[in-house]
């Protein structure tokens, strides 16, 4: 039987879309050999996207778990493999990034905001309403909680939709300032709110 080392040096010589047809075979030997090709490409596009190395790891696994599930997603005939997965990496990594903000602006919005998302009076629920509002009263306790300069740059990053350089930018204050204050401030947020909520990170 083949060992694992002379496996791989055979696996590594093929090309992407013979190793993605061995995978239709649930080839687990084409399955590392894609990984360890192309596991780093989709991390750093991950992390230049989502900016939290955490979610970039777990992003990794989610996609490449795609790809062992569902190898047919990929069509040769549309373009290479590299292309592809560079593709549906970032889609991936956008529409995360556009959910926590949909999911933070949600949580802080303002009543009027609120009633503008909640479902019509066809679906109304008098117990989603008032849980909803007593998830917003809460949040927006503990944002009026943090530090000036914490409530500031949070503000600027989910609200204004601005990214840590624009913010430092405008402030006038080291990228790392701004970092250490966003993160600080969520960490203060994420215990305030942990009590109270099931928050979703």
């Amino acid at each position: 039987m083949e060992d694992v080392s002379s496996q791989e040096v055979a696996y590594s010589g093929l090309d992407d879309e013979e190793l993605m047809q061995r995978l239709s075979y649930r080839d687990v030997a084409a399955f590392r050999a894609l990984y360890g090709r192309y596991g780093n490409l989709v991390y750093s596009t991950s992390l230049r996207v989502v900016r939290d190395a955490q979610i970039a790891e777990d992003m990794v696994q989610e996609i490449f778990l795609r790809i062992w599930r569902k190898p047919e997603s990929y069509m040769p005939q549309r373009g290479r493999f590299m292309t592809w997965l560079s593709s549906v990496t970032r889609n991936r990594a956008v529409d995360e990034v556009r959910s926590r903000n949909r999911r933070f602006r949600h949580e802080t919005a303002s009543p009027e905001e609120r009633e503008r998302d909640l479902p019509g009076p066809e679906s109304d629920d008098p117990l989603l309403t008032a849980e909803m509002a007593d998830q917003r009263r809460l949040i927006l306790a503990a944002l009026s909680g943090l530090p000036r300069e914490q409530r500031e740059t949070i503000e600027l990053a989910y609200f204004g939709g601005l990214t840590q350089q624009e913010i430092s930018e405008r402030l006038g204050l080291p990228l790392g300032t701004v970092k250490t204050r966003i993160r600080l401030g969520m960490q203060k947020l994420r215990v305030a709110l942990t009590p109270e909520l099931k928050w979703e990170s």
